[in-house]
């Protein structure tokens, strides 16, 4: 109803204040500032409202018409700035502040883990709103600020000019294989001994579309027999004998499928920790890009680390 720009929010505590006490000096006492200022206050107050809001006798001082209408209106007011204040003040020491993190719904959950408890034991406050996809829509939901901050990969693909991206560690791309396949005790897989053989699509695959040329270019065809979005079921079906997969190396974790390095050539990714350049930040980003940094993937330094300790000779890097 009011436009806090129009007024000050000292003259709305003053006029709460003497709402309660009905008692100018009892209102200045219990708003720690002279009478004569509490008076000016609550007169400049009146005239932006345009009209009495007390009425001012030697010992009955009461509200007027116009002071009752208002004084609902000017206590949601207070109340809604107290709870900004409040809730600003949180934020600024990283209480209760959410996080959106998107993680690529292809990498091993172990590795994820590990970052989140560490978030978890050292910032506590941070309220982490996990949401996981392929990379290509985490990029997209990135930039459109659905996320603050997400790790992903995309083989083959240049980042975006507006996103900064810290690389956190690189993996090899293998071969899944039942226990029992024919090139199952071979210690690595050429692309071209796959050829014919069955194949089973994982739809999230950060690699559709960057592998297909390299094995149409050996005349290397695999036939679809299955497409699946969870990496569970597509290692359930590899046990079974039902084909193999493309796969991360450490999502390989079934004990009736083997990972076996793709060669000639071989296939690696490198996931990244990003996000947008210039976009104002809350502190929990921060504090999670240090986490990041400080986690050990899969038993190594975060690239982005190593890559600089190599480049300064081992000057420590301020991450956020």
């Amino acid at each position: 109803m009011f436009g806090v720009a129009a007024m000050e929010m000292h003259q709305v505590r003053y006029f709460l204040a003497l709402c309660e006490d009905l008692n100018f000096t009892r209102a200045a006492e219990r708003c720690h500032v002279a009478q004569p200022s509490l008076t000016r206050a609550i007169r400049q107050l009146e005239e932006e409202l345009g009209g009495v809001l007390f009425h001012r006798e030697r010992a009955n001082t009461h509200l007027s018409e116009l002071g009752r209408i208002v004084r609902p209106h000017l206590e949601q007011i207070y109340r809604e700035m107290a709870e900004a204040k409040r809730e600003a003040g949180d934020f600024r020491r990283l209480r209760h502040v959410p996080l959106k993190l998107g993680i690529m719904c292809t990498i091993a959950p172990n590795q994820i883990i590990e970052l989140i408890g560490s978030v978890r034991t050292r910032h506590a406050e941070i309220e982490l709103q996990l949401s996981d996809a392929n990379g290509w829509e985490l990029e997209e939901r990135l930039l459109q600020g659905d996320l603050e901050v997400a790790i992903y990969c995309l083989p083959g693909h240049e980042p975006d000019d507006r996103l900064h991206v810290l690389p956190l560690f690189r993996e090899q791309i293998v071969a899944a294989l039942g226990a029992r396949h024919r090139l199952a005790s071979r210690n690595a897989v050429r692309v071209k001994d796959l050829d014919g053989e069955c194949y089973i699509h994982r739809t999230n695959c950060e690699f559709a579309g960057y592998a297909d040329p390299v094995f149409q270019a050996q005349n290397v065809k695999c036939t679809a027999v299955y497409w699946s979005e969870r990496d569970d079921w597509t290692l359930a079906m590899v046990a079974s004998g039902l084909g193999w997969a493309f796969m991360p190396a450490n999502s390989v974790n079934h004990s009736a499928v083997v990972g076996l390095p793709i060669i000639e050539p071989e296939f690696w990714r490198e996931v990244n920790l990003v996000t947008v350049r210039g976009r104002p930040h809350s502190p929990a980003v921060g504090a999670l890009v240090r986490e990041a940094m400080r986690t050990r993937w899969f038993g190594e330094p975060a690239l982005a680390v190593e890559r600089e300790r190599q480049a300064t000779c081992g000057t420590p890097q301020t991450w956020m």
